[in-house]
């Protein structure tokens, strides 16, 4: 058993630093420093890729409202997420402004097309402004933001240089850049400006925590670890808490 977080880290060869996560069901921020996660200044948003797919289906539905229900299956509607939705680095720009929002047209599969317009980028925009679902709760760059501000001052500078994304729905088309952008903001607002956040998203993030899972238990630290099913039987299930704890 280990936190995802820290299984994120390792995946970039690091131990110290601040996972990013945004998966299907929940997003988090968590501090990781020498291989601890510092519960205490984790962060959750629960708003993730599952969430934002039923906002997709809405937002379709309301474009168009001849799209029945059975027209936008659920599966077929996280395909064309990941197929057309891009985050925007300029949101209230790109929604007043119909030049810039590069329409397209894509098939379903099952007969049906859909035309999506500004859809496109408002179907990610919730993860940075839950006040869209009509959540009041800050946006992920701000819980991130407050991750490190909750750390020791004597820590915030070396976990900043690695702010690791992780999760499927990190991986969005501008994501990572409007992450950044936003972080930036957040530490200049609140007083933290030579707090310079550098993002690390790898290309295969998407699978970033079980990339790290694979090498950590493959570390020669953690053969020690492992429970033989021979071993289980005898011992029961307390064998657990003296092997993870």
């Amino acid at each position: 058993m280990a936190s995802t977080a820290l299984l994120a880290l390792c995946s970039t060869g690091a131990f110290s630093g601040l996972a990013v996560e945004a998966g299907a069901g929940v997003c988090h921020a968590t501090p990781i420093y020498a291989g601890h996660s510092w519960h205490r200044a984790t962060f959750r948003l629960n708003v993730a890729g599952s969430t934002l797919s039923r906002y997709l289906r809405d937002l379709l539905v309301a474009a168009d409202p001849d799209l029945s229900q059975q027209a936008l299956p659920r599966k077929a509607i996280t395909h064309l997420k990941k197929r057309s939705c891009y985050v925007s680095l300029d949101f209230e720009g790109d929604l007043r402004d119909p030049a810039r929002h590069h329409p397209a047209s894509f098939s379903m599969g099952n007969g049906c097309c859909v035309r999506l317009s500004s859809e496109r980028f408002r179907c990610p925009e919730p993860i940075f402004q839950p006040g869209l679902l009509g959540q009041d709760e800050p946006g992920l760059p701000a819980l991130a933001f407050r991750a490190l501000q909750k750390m020791p001052k004597t820590l915030r500078t070396r976990l900043a240089d690695t702010v690791v994304l992780a999760g499927g729905s990190t991986l969005f088309p501008g994501f990572a850049e409007r992450l950044e952008k936003e972080l930036e903001a957040q530490c200049r607002r609140h007083g933290y400006a030579a707090l310079r956040p550098h993002l690390v998203a790898k290309h295969g993030r998407g699978m970033a925590v079980w990339t790290g899972g694979s090498m950590v238990a493959s570390l020669h630290s953690f053969q020690r670890r492992w429970i033989t099913r021979a071993t289980y039987q005898e011992c029961g299930s307390r064998l657990l808490y003296d092997v993870f704890n």
